[in-house]
């Protein structure tokens, strides 16, 4: 993998990712942009009642919505129309996000793009690509937190307008938090005391369960393993675990990095077989990592990968209703051992 370095006409940083040691992609950006523009106003507040960190991070209110894809920020530069990515061609890119929600003191975030090609989706990519984009997400996780104040780094792609996104390029995002997430929080305090109470790893018992039972599992492969949570939240929900349990991206060994290209595009195309529609299934897919402090926290921590859609049926989205919105009590419409009886049904043949 060749990693090359370039600054945006505002300071921003990009950086492409090649699998081909030869190729250029130094160009200019010809853009007359303000760097302070690009200021954050973002501060971080913590929930006296519940101790959560929330990010006020007004400033995002102009940011960038749904533009025409002859204006896509994302794809390439052409003579005449210049974009974040001053290069004419790449293979994937990161850079910092022109509308942070977090930046300086309060963390960094990029976004990341994982082809030229604005018509396809990450499940259009071709195991070579998915590798070089693992390759990426580990080199930025590595740096990230290695950087003063960075506590936890997440990376995550929001597929399809149900999920929120606000540009249809096939891109994904990685936050660099200066606090460790309440959803981490959480799962870190049931394996402390889960450790306390029988001396074991909650993370690997729970992919040995699944595995026992088998209803749930989804796909294993001889380095991952998928499955259906027990407990899922949402209609179609998948988690992937590597079998043999690392804090981060980081920390994959070769064997298990070798494979993840296969097994997550496989995933990925399954969920696009879900519903008889002809457009994409809509999807979070989010990378679980441990905090960045070396210590107890970290080292019982186990990377995962959560991917689930918010569609329910062909005809119907899982909103967050009240309960889910006002109390975080979830209400699941679709059994999880039939989710994952779908989602065994859809394979490639």
């Amino acid at each position: 993998m060749k990693r090359t370095a370039a600054r945006l006409a505002d300071g921003r940083e990009i950086l492409y990712y090649d699998t081909d040691d030869g190729a250029a992609r130094a160009f200019p950006d010809t853009r007359a942009l303000d760097s302070s523009a690009t200021v954050t106003t973002s501060e971080v507040r913590r929930d006296p009642l519940l101790g959560d960190a929330v990010v006020i991070a007004s400033h995002r209110q102009g940011r960038t919505h749904l533009p025409p894809a002859d204006a896509c920020p994302l794809c390439p530069s052409t003579p005449g129309r210049t974009s974040e990515i001053p290069a004419p061609d790449y293979e994937v890119a990161v850079f910092e996000n022109r509308y942070p929600s977090l930046a300086g003191d309060t963390g960094r975030c990029e976004v990341i793009c994982f082809t030229p090609d604005h018509g396809t989706s990450f499940a259009g990519l071709d195991e070579e690509r998915a590798a070089l984009v693992l390759a990426a997400w580990t080199d930025r996780t590595a740096e990230l937190a290695a950087r003063e104040g960075i506590r936890q780094v997440y990376c995550f792609e929001n597929r399809g307008t149900e999920t929120g996104v606000t540009l249809a390029h096939p891109h994904g995002q990685i936050y660099a938090f200066p606090y460790v997430t309440p959803r981490t929080t959480r799962m870190l305090a049931g394996v402390a005391a889960h450790r306390e109470r029988t001396g074991g790893n909650l993370f690997e018992e729970v992919v040995a369960r699944e595995l026992a039972d088998g209803s749930r599992v989804v796909l294993e492969g001889g380095h991952w393993t998928a499955f259906v949570p027990y407990a899922a939240r949402w209609p179609y929900e998948v988690h992937l675990y590597p079998r043999l349990r690392v804090p981060d991206l980081p920390a994959l060994g070769d064997d298990a990095r070798a494979e993840f290209p296969r097994v997550y595009l496989e995933l990925l195309r399954r969920f696009d077989r879900l519903f008889d529609r002809p457009e994409p299934t809509p999807y979070i897919s989010a990378w679980h990592q441990a905090p960045t402090d070396a210590g107890r926290d970290r080292d019982d921590f186990a990377l995962h990968l959560e991917l689930f859609t918010v569609r329910r049926a062909a005809d119907k989205l899982k909103y967050l209703a009240g309960t889910e919105s006002g109390m975080e009590a979830f209400m699941n419409d679709v059994r999880p051992e039939d989710a994952a009886a779908r989602l065994r049904e859809v394979a490639s043949r």
